[in-house]
């Protein structure tokens, strides 16, 4: 039997963490009723085949590696453009952790966990964007682009649990097997 690789160990110590079961129940709580009315909108559909969540990850992510390409390769001249994608990645995580919430109520076990872990980096990812957002509206904005960067790396792990989740999993889809064929 082949050894697994660092990623595949790595997710499997998340999924089968005490502390990641304490953290998913801790999340449980605190965004209880708030994913229980997510479960109930638009941002929870089965009308694509699968998870909304993916596709508006993309919308975030996308935002928030512009501003970091903008701020290492753009020069001052680009400070603005950074900081209004900076912006439009925080309005858009808004949905996209939303629709990852109600996604993740669905979860059990290892998956819960794993979503758990997922949903907490990307909420630190947040906060470090939403601090880059403030710096530069202050005119910090070395500061801001170091909150950015390091966002960006928080997001490049959160992102590969997701996509563990979404990718290996199937925890996006909607439809079943035999609707498929």
């Amino acid at each position: 039997m082949a050894s697994r690789s660092l990623p595949q160990r790595a997710v499997r110590a998340v999924g089968e963490s005490p502390l990641s079961e304490r953290l998913a129940r801790a999340q449980e709580l605190a965004y209880g009723p708030l994913i229980e009315r997510v479960r109930r909108s638009p941002l929870h559909t089965d009308v694509l085949g699968h998870s909304l969540h993916p596709s508006l990850t993309d919308v975030t992510a996308g935002c928030w590696l512009g501003t970091s390409l903008l701020d290492l390769t753009g020069g001052s001249e680009s400070r603005r453009g950074a900081t209004l994608l900076a912006g439009f990645g925080l309005l858009a995580s808004v949905p996209t952790a939303l629709a990852g919430a109600a996604d993740w109520a669905e979860l059990s076990g290892t998956e819960r966990r794993i979503g758990a872990v997922h949903g907490l980096g990307m909420d630190a990812a947040t906060f470090l964007f939403a601090g880059s957002l403030v710096a530069r509206l202050r005119g910090e904005h070395r500061l801001g682009t170091k909150l950015a960067v390091a966002g960006n790396l928080v997001v490049a792990g959160a992102g590969f649990l997701g996509g563990h989740l979404a990718l290996h999993r199937g925890t996006a889809r909607r439809t079943s097997m035999a609707e498929d064929n």
